[in-house]
């Protein structure tokens, strides 16, 4: 393994505080609204939604480099949007849809980068088989 971190949740999980072992990020927990909190920290899933935004955008500009379908923009973005919900057979699931904005980029060499970053995106290969993951490139 290249990289460990290290994190500490406190409090109830949800309602509480967690943060990195370096010091360098502390946030308050709180349960959106929507799963009966007061929606006044943040949650896992937006936490979840901006790692996962962050590396399949990493995996993007990586695979393009790497197999040389051209330069990914610099003004390309990913919205990860994350859900939660109860699953058929009991307990709770995630579902994950990615949109890439690739402009300036021919769409099929769009669609390329945006197949290849799934398949190796950590974030991804973490997930496959576990969660529904939907690509959009808008």
């Amino acid at each position: 393994m290249k990289y460990w971190t290290e994190a500490q949740a406190s409090g109830s999980g949800r309602d509480g505080v967690t943060k990195l072992a370096s010091g360098m990020l502390t946030v308050t927990m709180n349960s959106p609204k929507e799963l009966g909190g007061s929606g006044k920290g943040h949650n896992p899933e937006e936490l979840f939604a901006m790692g996962y935004a962050a590396c399949f955008l990493s995996a993007m500009r990586f695979v393009a480099q790497a197999e040389k379908l051209g330069n990914v923009p610099a003004e390309t973005t990913v919205d990860a949007h994350v859900g939660i919900g109860a699953l058929p057979a009991g307990g709770f699931g995630l579902t994950v849809k990615l949109v890439a904005k690739m402009p300036g980029l021919e769409r099929d060499v769009a669609e390329s980068i945006l197949k290849r970053a799934h398949e190796v995106c950590p974030y991804s290969n973490a997930t496959r088989g576990n969660i529904e993951v939907d690509l959009e490139l808008a």
